[in-house]
Formats: C-alpha cells, sequence, structure tokens
C-alpha cells in the first residue's frame, strides 16, 4: 500500500497537488481558525479524494473538534472519512493510531501539560501500533523552529522509543517539514505550509 501524508494544510486544501496512492493521512490543523464551516469545507474536499482510505486528526487550530461533542462530531464525518482521536483503526493489517494532542502553548486546542497530563495520551497507544499519526513531532524528531529550537515532547519520544512504531507521521512545526529514520521508525513530518502559512511543501508518501 501507497500511504500519502500532508498537515497544517490550514484551509488552503483546495490548492493541494497530490500524488496517487491508497491512503491519504492528514496529521492535523485542517483549518485556520477552527471554525465549524472550515472543517466542513474540508471533510467535503477530504471525502472526494481518489484514495481508498481516507484518515485524519484534529491539530491545535481545529478547536471545533475540542469543543463539540463527539456524537455532533460523528453526524459530519463522511461515512469514507476516519477521524482519531486518540484512538486506532487498522486497514490490511497495518495497526494506525491517531491523536491531536500537543505540548501546551498559548492555549491552543488539545493542549495538555507536559509529563504525567500529556503522558496520560502516550499511554493509550497499543504496543502493536504500526503507524502514529500525532500532530506535534517528538523531541528532536523533526521539531526544530525558526529560532532553532526544540519544542517536540519529550514524553512521545520515550513512547516511540518504547514501542518503535514503523512510521511516526506529525506536522505542527512547519519550519520542520521532512523525514528522517532513526532505530526502527521513520519519521515524517508532513507539513505542507511553511512558517509564513505559504503552501510550499510536496507531500510525502511511503509503502507499506
Amino acid at each position: 500500500m501507497k500511504f500519502v501524508t500532508i498537515a497544517d494544510s490550514h484551509g488552503q486544501h483546495h490548492r493541494l497537488i497530490l500524488p496517487k496512492g491508497d491512503v491519504i493521512i492528514h496529521a492535523g490543523d485542517v483549518s485556520r481558525r477552527g471554525e465549524e464551516n472550515e472543517v466542513i469545507d474540508f471533510l467535503n474536499w477530504f471525502s472526494t479524494l481518489d484514495y481508498q482510505h481516507k484518515i485524519f486528526i484534529a491539530g491545535n487550530h481545529d478547536f471545533y473538534f475540542e469543543r463539540t461533542s463527539g456524537e455532533e462530531i460523528k453526524k459530519i464525518i463522511p461515512n469514507n472519512v476516519t477521524y482519531l482521536c486518540d484512538s486506532g483503526t487498522t486497514i490490511e493489517n497495518v495497526k494506525i493510531w491517531g491523536s491531536p494532542v500537543t505540548p501546551w502553548f498559548f492555549d491552543w486546542a488539545f493542549n495538555r501539560r507536559r509529563g504525567e497530563p500529556i503522558a496520560r495520551h502516550w499511554d493509550l497507544i497499543p504496543s502493536d501500533t504500526d503507524i502514529l499519526i500525532t500532530h506535534g513531532p517528538a523531541f528532536c524528531k523533526l521539531d526544530k523552529t525558526k529560532d532553532g529550537k526544540n519544542v517536540g515532547c519529550k514524553d512521545l519520544l520515550d513512547k516511540v522509543r518504547e514501542l518503535k512504531p514503523k512510521f511516526h507521521v506529525c506536522g505542527h512545526i512547519h519550519e520542520a517539514y521532512g523525514q528522517l529514520s532513526h532505530s526502527m521508525t521513520r519519521f515524517i513530518n508532513a507539513s505542507v505550509l511553511d512558517e509564513n502559512y505559504v503552501l510550499k511543501n510536496a507531500p510525502l508518501t511511503f509503502d507499506v
């Protein structure tokens, strides 16, 4: 299976040029301000894409998903789209887990304090996860800001080191776009916008 990964489209999804594949993953920040109309516009677009499987998580801009009940969210998710929120799905024996949580920063959506409050979310990740999707990166794994600071989550890094998923897909830090491999995991920051919110980066792909 060919996986196509994107993140941080912030409402500019209609301008994306996407490669062919079997599965598309959006690693959060589908909207700019987290308004319901923005989310619905994204979902209408996402559901029509020519991929057999379409998976996404929310990000720190996507307030709608944090402020809205699970039952209401279910009503707007198209039948051919999978939304993950500290939850998982399996595609042809490939186990995928997604979480929108990021370390606390100016009270954005899905922010959690570093340490035990955020580690609680990482403890939910199953030990047999093949592909981990989180909005934010792990510490020192494609998490460097334009100021040269590593802002990723250390607790998430500890969990990735423990579980060793084959792939860890994230976004959040636009300027850290790219991919690297360490130990048994390929880390992918799939942010399609740069730090100035200019659509600049191509979707990243991998095969399973």
